[in-house]
C-alpha cells in the first residue's frame, strides 16, 4: 500500500517514525515546511516535497485542525482512501470525492521526546467495512491498543484527553510560577507528580485524591487563597469547589 503523510509537525513526525520502526514504508512526506519536512526526510529517510502529491492508496493528513479542510481539498484522486488524525473533527469535514477516515492516535506529542508507539491508543473510524479493517490492521502494527470508535464518541475522547492532559499540564505550568517565585527548584515536585500519576495505574483517580480540600481542611485552604492572587487564586478556589463538590463536602 502506498502511503504518504502529509504534514511537518509532531503528529507527521511521530506517525512518520512509528511506520518506519514498524517497517512500514511511506512513499512520501508531503508539506509547506521545507525546513522541517528536510530535518524528517533526514532522519528517517523518507523523501519529501512541497510542490508534487505523489499518488498514494492511503493519505493521513497530520496538520491543525483548523487546516485540515483545506489541505484535503490539496487530494485530487478518486480511488484513495484519505484519514486525518484529529480528534474532534469528523471524516466529513475531508473535501473530495474519495474515501473519508479517521486515524486518531490518543497521546501528547512533542518532536524531542521519545515515545512507545505499542502503548498509545488509535481510534478507528471509515465509511465501511473494508477500510476500517485496512486501517485498523495498519494501527494494529503500530499499536497493541486499537479500537474502532464513531465521531461522536471520538469528540468525549478528545475532551476527556484536554481534561487529563492539557489542562493538567496548565497546572503544572502554574505551579512551576509559584514554585520559580520562591526560588524552589521544581524538579523537587517531580517525584510527587509521578507518584501521582502513577497511582491512577493501581487506584480509581476518585478514589487517590488527596490534599486540604477532600479533608475540607478550611483553615489550609484560606491560609493558601492570601498566599495568591488573579487567575492562580481564581484556579485555585475553583479546583477545590470541584473536588468539594465531588465528594459532597
Amino acid at each position: 500500500m502506498q502511503i504518504v503523510i502529509i504534514g511537518s509537525g509532531n503528529v507527521a513526525y511521530h506517525m512518520a517514525k512509528a511506520f518506519t520502526l514498524k517497517s512500514i514504508p511511506v512513499a512520501q512526506l508531503f508539506g509547506r515546511n521545507e525546513k522541517e519536512l528536510k530535518k524528517i526526510s533526514e532522519e528517517l529517510n523518507i523523501p519529501s516535497a512541497t510542490d508534487h502529491l505523489e499518488k498514494a492508496d492511503l493519505y493521513i493528513i497530520c496538520v491543525s485542525d483548523h487546516s485540515v479542510g483545506e489541505v484535503s481539498k490539496m487530494i485530487t484522486g478518486k480511488d484513495c482512501l484519505v484519514a486525518h488524525t484529529s480528534g474532534s473533527l469528523s471524516k466529513e469535514v475531508l473535501a473530495g470525492d474519495y474515501r473519508k477516515s479517521s486515524f486518531y492516535p490518543l497521546q501528547t506529542f512533542s518532536k524531542s521526546k521519545e515515545l512507545d508507539y505499542e502503548k498509545i491508543p488509535f481510534f478507528i473510524e471509515a465509511e465501511n467495512e473494508k477500510d476500517q479493517k485496512i486501517l485498523f490492521d495498519l494501527a494494529s502494527k503500530i499499536s497493541e491498543r486499537v479500537m474502532d470508535s464513531n465521531h461522536e464518541k471520538r469528540k468525549y475522547i478528545h475532551l476527556t484527553a484536554v481534561f487529563a492532559c492539557n489542562f493538567v499540564n496548565h497546572l503544572f505550568s502554574r505551579a512551576k510560577e509559584i514554585s520559580d517565585s520562591q526560588d524552589i527548584p521544581f524538579d523537587y515536585f517531580l517525584p510527587l507528580i509521578d507518584e501521582t500519576v502513577h497511582k491512577i495505574h493501581e487506584i480509581e483517580p476518585k478514589m487517590a485524591q488527596t490534599g486540604p480540600a477532600v479533608r475540607n481542611d478550611v483553615r489550609i485552604l484560606q491560609l493558601h487563597e492570601q498566599l495568591l492572587k488573579d487567575e492562580s487564586l481564581d484556579i485555585y478556589k475553583t479546583m477545590n469547589h470541584s473536588i468539594q463538590k465531588m465528594y459532597e463536602l
